[in-house]
């Protein structure tokens, strides 16, 4: 099937590339974005500034499922949030005018979107490797316990487990607790940063969420269950601007594809909904140490894998 954009693919491949994808990365509050993006470039030959488009409306379509899951089970940080949209909207839409503008060479792109990877892989793998003690660590223990008591119980009743719990909202500070352990963090220190990540992101096409989340973990300290659903939930509102904004330039660059791929993006989409929806599901019942090395391993393979290609010529 040829797609609106040239892409030329089985339409089945689309939806199933993105579940696959969407299910793991969504553990670790990442919408897959960030994948799906070189899947596209290096696989579908799709590498006009349109990419970084089609791969925002696959958010729209995909992330909902995912953050309905946290949701309901307690674990979305609202001031969090809300910092993370205020401060990536307007940084989205100046990366789109960058990418569109600066960076439509598909050779040039790669290496930035390789070099975006590589920072993140590499922020996140000290962490993992010195394995330092502490409340992040703990909580996240505490909480692996509760469900596996919740798992063990044979009488049928459903244990109810504690949801996280807003104490501070401030202009200075935020503060709210999590299976018996505190983590308070400067709300403009998470401005500024989400500020700078929304442009790197709205250049990359991805909202911003798959860089902010490892920089919680491992900066901030944060566990990252807990800080999951305001990534998934700050890149869908990023993305619904950043489709919107793109969809806007198009028609001051009729020389380039622009516009996203509707019809590609909506079958990605679709696919990348069932997966985060799985994988939100899924996230409990797994270590957060395992997802967290599975970002790694993922971003970093991708991330040498573009830097090589450009020097390679």
């Amino acid at each position: 099937m040829v797609f609106p954009s040239g892409v030329d693919v089985h339409p089945l491949i689309p939806p199933l590339v993105a579940f696959a994808i969407s299910f793991f990365t969504s553990t670790g509050g990442v919408s897959g974005a960030f994948l799906l993006l070189p899947f596209q470039v290096s696989f579908l030959g799709f590498t006009s500034p349109a990419v970084s488009a089609t791969n925002q409306l696959y958010n729209i379509v995909a992330i909902p499922s995912g953050v309905y899951r946290y949701f309901r089970e307690g674990r979305m940080v609202w001031p969090l949030t809300w910092v993370v949209i205020a401060a990536t909207l307007p940084g989205v839409l100046a990366g789109a005018w960058v990418r569109v503008n600066y960076l439509p060479d598909p050779r040039h792109f790669k290496f930035f979107a390789g070099l975006v990877l590589l920072y993140l892989g590499t922020r996140m793998l000290p962490d993992l490797i010195r394995r330092r003690a502490g409340d992040a660590a703990s909580a996240e223990a505490r909480f692996q316990s509760l469900v596996a008591a919740h798992k063990a119980r044979q009488d049928g009743t459903a244990l109810r487990l504690p949801r996280v719990k807003v104490q501070a909202f401030t202009l200075s500070r935020i503060r709210y607790s999590f299976y018996g352990e505190a983590f308070e963090f400067s709300t403009v220190g998470v401005f500024f940063l989400s500020l700078a990540v929304g442009i790197v992101g709205g250049v990359y096409g991805i909202g911003g969420g798959a860089i902010l989340a490892p920089f919680f973990v491992a900066i901030y300290r944060l566990p990252v269950y807990t800080v999951a659903g305001a990534a998934l939930l700050g890149t869908f509102i990023t993305s619904v601007a950043g489709v919107a904004f793109y969809q806007f330039l198009a028609l001051f660059h009729p020389e380039v594809a622009v516009a996203p791929d509707y019809v590609l993006g909506l079958l990605f989409g679709l696919g990348g909904a069932a997966g985060m929806y799985c994988g939100a599901r899924l996230q409990k019942h797994a270590p957060a140490r395992a997802i967290k090395w599975l970002l790694v391993g993922v971003l970093l393979f991708t991330a040498l894998t573009y830097v090589v290609q450009f020097f390679a010529g």
